[in-house]
Protein backbone atom coordinates (compact mmCIF):
# COMPACT_ATOMS: atom_id res chain seq x y z
CA UNK A 1 0.00 0.00 0.00
CA UNK A 2 1.82 3.58 -0.87
CA UNK A 3 1.15 6.62 1.29
CA UNK A 4 2.04 9.94 0.02
CA UNK A 5 4.08 11.79 2.83
CA UNK A 6 5.56 14.75 3.39
CA UNK A 7 9.25 14.90 1.96
CA UNK A 8 11.36 18.12 3.19
CA UNK A 9 14.45 18.97 1.78
CA UNK A 10 14.43 22.26 2.19
CA UNK A 11 17.30 22.57 3.79
CA UNK A 12 19.25 21.85 0.70
CA UNK A 13 19.20 24.84 -1.94
CA UNK A 14 18.65 22.38 -5.04
CA UNK A 15 15.03 21.74 -4.38
CA UNK A 16 14.50 24.66 -1.70
CA UNK A 17 11.94 26.26 -4.71
CA UNK A 18 10.91 22.94 -6.08
CA UNK A 19 10.03 21.57 -2.77
CA UNK A 20 6.78 23.56 -2.52
CA UNK A 21 5.64 23.36 -6.25
CA UNK A 22 3.11 21.46 -7.07
CA UNK A 23 4.64 19.40 -10.18
CA UNK A 24 6.55 17.43 -6.40
CA UNK A 25 5.33 14.62 -4.50
CA UNK A 26 6.38 11.78 -2.35
CA UNK A 27 5.25 8.14 -2.03
CA UNK A 28 6.53 5.99 0.62
CA UNK A 29 6.61 1.65 -0.09
CA UNK A 30 7.34 0.40 3.27
CA UNK A 31 10.39 1.78 4.70
CA UNK A 32 11.65 3.21 1.54
CA UNK A 33 10.53 6.95 0.26
CA UNK A 34 10.74 8.04 -3.57
CA UNK A 35 10.20 11.73 -4.01
CA UNK A 36 9.57 12.89 -7.24
CA UNK A 37 9.82 17.13 -9.15
CA UNK A 38 10.51 19.10 -12.00
CA UNK A 39 14.40 19.36 -11.93
CA UNK A 40 15.74 23.08 -12.18
CA UNK A 41 19.90 22.37 -12.00
CA UNK A 42 21.91 23.58 -13.86
CA UNK A 43 24.27 20.91 -14.32
CA UNK A 44 27.82 21.90 -15.33
CA UNK A 45 28.62 18.46 -17.14
CA UNK A 46 26.73 16.71 -19.92
CA UNK A 47 24.41 14.57 -18.77
CA UNK A 48 22.62 11.33 -20.60
CA UNK A 49 19.31 12.43 -22.43
CA UNK A 50 17.44 9.38 -21.28
CA UNK A 51 18.52 8.45 -17.60
CA UNK A 52 21.25 9.52 -15.31
CA UNK A 53 22.10 8.16 -12.07
CA UNK A 54 24.26 10.24 -9.20
CA UNK A 55 24.98 9.91 -5.23
CA UNK A 56 21.91 11.86 -3.74
CA UNK A 57 22.56 15.07 -1.83
CA UNK A 58 22.45 13.15 1.84
CA UNK A 59 23.64 9.90 2.49
CA UNK A 60 21.59 6.87 1.28
CA UNK A 61 19.76 9.06 -1.38
CA UNK A 62 20.04 7.85 -5.12
CA UNK A 63 19.11 10.81 -7.72
CA UNK A 64 17.98 9.16 -10.96
CA UNK A 65 17.40 11.81 -13.48
CA UNK A 66 14.96 10.95 -16.47
CA UNK A 67 14.99 13.34 -19.95
CA UNK A 68 16.63 16.01 -18.07
CA UNK A 69 13.46 16.88 -17.06
CA UNK A 70 12.55 14.79 -14.05
CA UNK A 71 14.23 13.94 -10.50
CA UNK A 72 13.63 10.92 -8.46
CA UNK A 73 15.35 10.52 -5.15
CA UNK A 74 15.11 7.89 -3.54
CA UNK A 75 15.61 6.91 0.10
CA UNK A 76 14.82 5.38 3.36
CA UNK A 77 11.69 6.23 4.97
CA UNK A 78 11.81 9.15 8.39
CA UNK A 79 10.19 8.03 11.23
Amino acid sequence: MAHITHFDLASDARFALVSSSPSSFSVRFGRREVFVCRDSYVRRYRVNPVIECSAGVEPGHVEILLFRRWLLVLSKARG
